[in-house]
């Protein structure tokens, strides 16, 4: 088995075990992103009201809508991620040795060589899996109305929507999401938010340039020491602070994703419409001030930094677990050969 395709295995497994920890976080996270509240309205809520509201209104349920297109997502695309970070890596690695011989470096990976196989890997990934994306934001958004209320069943939780008891929702699955973006945009509604997600892949890069970064100095100091290798709560930190440094400077584009795969309001209100990624973010401007950009995040930052620590230190594990597999098998099948 190749190191690219055990480093991207490893990787949908900590995806979907670090997505099924934190997943009612990111539903939270998504409604929040997509609330279209204008600069006049003060009321806000916070992650523990919102969660309260879904669970009293819609049911606990609601907070995993999108799990089960989710969980292929992240599967997906940590698996498409690492696979092609882990082939980029390796000529990445060889070009650096090749230099070396010339003279030129120490051999290593640099920084930026670093950040640049990290980014192409997003790109891959983003082209691969933005359909699967855009069905869960549809799904972790969408708020079911029934057709006909009766008196005293309406709740407000927004200034432009209107909640019902959960008992009276209608269904609203996978394949209502993919029916509903198609009537609305055709086959190219999938892709929306293609572009600022593909800007994005500049989080994972500064991410994993981060990461690498820190575990090299650490590993660096820890073979001066004489000490043991770096463990898994090592790792879990490094992750932590790697995921959190990125999500602070990209979280503008995450938001502006998430209102273009949402339901666009097509009547009505027209703030609420968005025909590309600048009529977003000039609209989005001129009605909620700057402040729109960053709604969420401090959930954003608790769901996406706990998400990136669990993925890093059960990838890790994962490969290292593999790694020692393999090698007894191979050790395994040379002892039982006959002499």
């Amino acid at each position: 088995m190749s190191d690219a395709l055990i480093n991207g295995l490893a990787g949908a497994g900590g995806g979907i075990i670090a997505q099924l920890i934190t997943y009612p976080l990111q539903t939270v996270n998504t409604r929040q992103q997509t609330q279209r509240d204008l600069k006049k309205e003060k009321r806000k809520f916070g992650t523990i009201e919102i969660m309260r509201q879904v669970i009293k209104q819609e049911g606990w349920e609601r907070l995993y809508g999108g799990l089960t297109p989710s969980l292929v997502g992240t599967a997906a695309s940590q698996g498409v991620y690492y696979y092609f970070y882990q082939i980029f890596r390796n000529k990445a690695e060889a070009a650096s040795l090749e230099r070396m011989k010339k003279g030129i470096g120490d051999g290593s990976v640099g920084m930026f060589s670093s950040l640049v196989v990290a980014a192409l890997s997003g790109c891959v990934n983003v082209l691969m899996t933005n359909p699967i994306w855009v069905v869960v934001t549809r799904m972790q958004t969408h708020t079911k109305i029934p057709k006909k209320s009766q008196p005293g069943q309406t709740l407000s939780v927004s200034p432009d929507e209107t909640v019902f008891a959960a008992s009276e929702l209608p269904p609203f699955g996978t394949n209502h999401a993919i029916q509903e973006v198609y009537d609305e945009a055709g086959f190219w509604g999938f892709w929306k938010g293609v572009f600022p997600t593909l800007i994005m892949v500049s989080n994972p890069s500064i991410q994993f340039m981060l990461y690498e970064t820190m575990l090299k100095k650490l590993k660096k100091r820890r073979a001066l020491s004489r000490n043991s290798g770096v463990t898994a709560i090592e790792i879990f930190l490094l992750g932590a602070l790697a995921k959190l440094g990125a999500t602070v400077v990209t979280y503008p584009l995450l938001v502006v994703k998430s209102r273009l795969q949402a339901k666009q309001v097509s009547t009505g209100d027209k703030r609420h419409n968005y025909k590309g990624t600048s009529d977003a973010i000039l609209k989005m401007i001129r009605y909620e001030g700057f402040y729109g950009f960053y709604k969420g995040m401090s959930t954003k930052i608790a769901q996406s930094v706990l998400a990136a620590a669990v993925l890093f230190m059960v990838k890790e594990e994962l490969v290292k677990g593999a790694r020692i597999l393999l090698t007894k098998d191979g050790i395994d099948t040379v002892k039982s050969r006959p002499p």
